[in-house]
């Protein structure tokens, strides 16, 4: 035994074996601690609760919802809610650090000083301030009655309202995921390697398997029409409030804008980090073998641009995901605020909570996962020197 406890390799697997164990303990114990807390107290535990009634309703909702829609439901209701805001301040807001940080590295002093200014300001007021402030804005903005109009368009202190399809709900669902599988088919094939003999049947496929999956989203919205009425439902006064098309509520637009503006704030660093890591060697070889400015710019530096910000990219995707359960301050029904309603109506504070994190892990994985993807997909092979 002596000999065995002399051993590096024995002792080491010793200690790690007691490590383990008492983690394994310290679970235990708090489970066994906490189910007799909820003994006394008369709560229930488990999932079972997920199959019973809500008994309330939801302002925003892009599924059906009702208060006899059960608690599984509601969940799957935020959890929707919550990717389909992600997605929108995501790309708003990649779309404007785009803009700023390029404004950043450009030569023009104005548009540098402009970049460095909106940066400056927004990346250091924190986000639950421009969140209130947006929020606030809205809701001061014209009744119905004096909405801002334009392009079909009405803006009031009750939200935007914007022209809608009438369609089916399952029409316009299958619209929006045959426009996302035509673009991931096309990202997919224009980040393919194949051989030379099959680079002709590759820019076809490119071009021919988009097309045809957003043709087929376009025939489900012809089939899926409501009726006679007319195709685009375009909102109108009537009475003391605005009827017809589909309404942005002051929640979501708040949300959108300060997500959108702090995010951009972040984004427009790392894409300015990431030009400016590209060497000038490049870019004068780029220059030296006839390769215009704007060549340069697309085919040079965008590119090995691109490989240096999609790591960080991936970190302020997920870090801008988990910020849109600040919706709660402002009473977006998001995937956190159904979990705090349901923990209030129903008492199941753990299991809710576990829901809410298995919820964000799924999600935040599911994104790192995607960009590790495309990330090793352009990665240089070998070393590459910069000048």
């Amino acid at each position: 035994m002596g000999r065995l406890l002399r051993n590096r390799r024995t002792r080491a697997a010793l200690l790690q074996f007691a490590f383990v164990g008492v983690l394994v303990a310290l679970v235990v114990s708090a489970v066994v601690i906490a189910r007799q807390n909820l003994d006394a107290q008369g709560i229930t535990s488990g999932f079972g609760f997920l199959e019973k009634s809500t008994g309330w309703n939801v302002n925003f909702s892009l599924l059906p919802a009702s208060s006899t829609d059960p608690y599984w439901w509601y969940f799957l209701i935020g959890i929707t809610n919550t990717l389909f805001l992600g997605t929108i301040g995501l790309v708003c807001a990649t779309v404007v650090g785009m803009v700023v940080g390029l404004a950043r590295t450009s030569s023009n002093e104005l548009a540098a000083l402009l970049g460095r200014t909106y940066v400056d300001i927004f990346r250091n007021i924190p986000l639950i301030l421009q969140v209130f402030f947006w929020y606030a804005l809205i809701t001061r903005l014209p009744t119905p009655r004096e909405a801002h109009e334009a392009w079909g368009m009405a803006l009031t202190n009750r939200g935007l309202y914007m022209p809608a399809l009438n369609v089916e709900t399952w029409a316009f669902v299958a619209f929006l995921v045959a426009c996302l599988l035509a673009f991931v088919l096309f990202v997919v094939c224009s980040l393919a390697e194949v051989p030379k003999h099959a680079a002709r049947a590759l820019r076809t496929a490119r071009w021919a398997g988009p097309l045809a999956l957003l043709a087929v989203g376009v025939v489900c919205l012809l089939v899926g029409r409501l009726g006679d009425s007319p195709f685009l439902d375009v909102p109108a006064l009537q009475g003391l409030n605005i009827r017809g098309g589909l309404r942005v509520p002051p929640e979501f637009q708040a949300l959108t804008i300060a997500i959108a503006i702090y995010g951009g704030s972040y984004i427009a660093e790392i894409v300015r980090g990431g030009f400016q890591s590209v060497g000038r060697g490049q870019v004068e070889a780029a220059r030296s073998v006839g390769l215009s400015g704007w060549q340069t710019f697309i085919y040079v530096r965008l590119p090995l641009a691109m490989r240096a910000m999609l790591p960080i990219l991936a970190n302020q995707y997920v870090w801008l995901i988990k910020a849109t359960t600040l919706g709660i301050t402002v009473g977006f029904t998001d995937f956190f605020m159904i979990v705090a309603l349901t923990i209030n109506h129903s008492g199941q504070t753990i299991e809710a909570i576990a829901i809410l994190m298995g919820g964000f892990l799924a999600i935040n994985l599911s994104i790192a996962a995607i960009f590790n993807r495309i990330n090793k997909a352009i990665a240089l092979k070998g070393n590459q020197l910069r000048g």
